[in-house]
């Protein structure tokens, strides 16, 4: 199935998902190379809350360019399929190879601002990440490794650790919460 028809398919949770759904099919429908970073002023990205098998525990990655702890996930880079992205950014930036996910199906929409920075020496102006997020699931005991040019560090928090470990109080008030409401709500 293809995305746009993924996302239509998809129930928003809230407020926020439901205005970022109708902006998301819009892009999707309209811009130019929506899943390249050639189109500047926004571009698809796919993030994953990854959580263990009891869901006790979420991973998390110290990503340099926020200075925060967060969820993994990248940029689709010409990648359609966002699941697949989001598998093997998760796989590239911890280092778990024991992935899966908890349903094809997508977990949560956002629209992430992404401010201005550098990134391997070379400007990035502010743009939009149409992000669409999947909840896999990962074996905790498997050993962890960093993506030195992305992260410094990669472990697993309890899901209210993983809240209070992040710095971004709007990921923290209105992303990582909502994705533990949600992770409380699922039979496992």
């Amino acid at each position: 199935m293809k995305l746009i028809e993924m996302i239509k398919k998809y129930e928003p949770y809230n407020e926020q998902e439901e205005k970022d759904k109708a902006s998301m099919l819009h892009f999707l429908e309209t811009a130019e190379k929506p899943f390249s970073r050639e189109n500047t002023t926004a571009h698809m990205t796919a993030s994953a809350w990854v959580v263990n098998k009891d869901r006790t525990k979420v991973l998390m990655a110290y990503h340099n360019i926020y200075d925060s702890w967060s969820w993994l996930g990248g940029h689709a880079d010409g990648e359609e399929n966002l699941l697949k992205a989001a598998l093997q950014e998760v796989r590239e930036e911890s280092g778990v190879k024991t992935l899966r996910p908890v349903s094809e199906d997508i977990y949560s929409l956002e629209i992430l601002t992404v401010d201005g920075h550098i990134k391997r020496g070379r400007y990035v102006s502010s743009h939009l990440h149409m992000n669409v997020t999947y909840l896999l699931e990962a074996d905790d005991t498997e050993e962890l490794c960093i993506k030195a040019d992305e992260n410094s560090g990669v472990r697993w928090f309890s899901p209210e650790g993983a809240v209070e470990a992040s710095t971004e109080p709007w990921f923290q008030e209105h992303i990582y919460a909502k994705l533990n409401e949600k992770l409380e709500g699922m039979e496992k």
